[in-house]
C-alpha cells in the first residue's frame, strides 16, 4: 500500500495509549497492585510475603511479555491466575474472583498524567475535521480501566472510536487491529490516516504495514532504534501534530 506523506491529506488519526496519551508509572502501578493483592490475600487467610508476591508479579509479566511478542492474548485475568499459581494458592471461587479483581483493578485507581499538550492538539485536529481514535495494546490493566482513566481527565469524549486489544483480540502490529480502527472511524482509507505511538515494533511497524502515515511520539519514551523501523515523522511534543499533518495556519 502507498503511505501518506507528511503534509498530505489526512482524514483520521489514531493514538497509542501508554506514553502517548497517558504517562505510564510502572513503580506506582506495581505498588498499587501489590498492596491490593496482599490485602485481598490476607482477607482470605492466604499467606504471602512481600518477596513472594514480587516474584509472582515478575513471572506474570514475563508471561505477558512473551505472549505480547508472539501476538497471543494474555490479559490481566491470565496474569492474576499466574500469580496465584506461583504463590501456590487455590482459593475458593468467590475469593479467587476478588483477588483477580484486585489485581486487574488496582492500576485504574493510580493517579496518572496525560502527556503534555495532547488534549489541545486533539481538539485542534477535531476542529479541522479529523476523526480521532485509539489503538491500544492492553497489558495487565483492562480497557475498562483505561477508559476510566481518560474519563477522569475529561478526555474520553475526545475520541470517536476505540480499538483495544483485549476487545479486538489481537495486538499491534497485526493489521486486524488497525483495520478495526479505520472501519470504526468511518471506513477511512489507510493512505488517508495516521497513527502515532511511542513504540517502533508495534506502533510504527503496524502503521507502515497498513500504509498509514507513521508518527512516533518521543516526548516520554524515545524508543531504541534496535526495536524496529523508524517512523515517517518523529515528534517530541503533541503541539507539533497540526503542522505535521498540514493543518497549521
Amino acid at each position: 500500500m502507498t503511505r501518506a506523506s507528511p503534509g498530505g491529506r489526512v482524514r483520521a488519526i489514531t493514538f497509542d495509549f501508554w506514553d502517548t496519551l497517558v504517562r505510564s508509572d510502572t513503580p506506582a502501578f506495581r505498588l498499587a497492585r501489590r498492596i491490593a493483592v496482599a490485602e485481598e490475600l490476607a482477607r482470605h487467610g492466604l499467606p504471602a510475603e512481600h518477596d513472594a508476591i514480587e516474584a509472582a508479579f515478575d513471572a506474570a509479566w514475563q508471561r505477558f511479555d512473551a505472549a505480547w511478542g508472539s501476538n497471543e492474548q494474555f490479559t490481566g485475568h491470565h496474569a492474576a491466575e499466574v500469580v496465584l499459581d506461583v504463590l501456590g494458592h487455590d482459593p475458593e471461587p468467590e475469593a479467587r474472583k476478588r483477588i483477580v479483581e484486585a489485581y486487574i483493578g488496582a492500576n485504574g485507581q493510580v493517579q496518572t498524567d496525560l502527556t503534555p499538550n495532547v488534549v489541545h492538539a486533539i481538539e485542534q485536529l477535531k476542529a479541522a475535521g479529523l476523526r480521532v481514535g485509539i489503538i491500544c495494546d492492553v497489558g495487565l490493566t483492562p480497557s475498562t480501566a483505561l477508559r476510566e482513566i481518560l474519563d477522569r481527565h475529561g478526555a474520553l469524549g475526545l475520541f470517536d472510536h476505540w480499538s483495544f486489544s483485549d476487545e479486538v483480540g489481537v495486538y499491534k502490529p497485526d493489521p486486524a487491529i488497525f483495520e478495526h480502527a479505520l472501519d470504526g472511524l468511518g471506513g477511512v482509507a489507510p493512505a488517508e490516516a495516521a497513527h502515532i505511538g511511542d513504540l517502533r515494533r508495534t506502533d510504527v511497524a503496524g502503521a507502515k504495514g497498513m500504509g498509514m502515515l507513521a508518527l512516533r511520539y518521543a516526548g516520554v519514551n524515545d524508543d531504541d532504534p534496535a526495536h524496529g523501523p523508524e517512523a515517517d515523522v518523529v515528534v517530541t511534543d503533541h503541539a507539533e501534530l497540526p503542522g505535521v499533518l498540514g493543518l497549521a495556519g
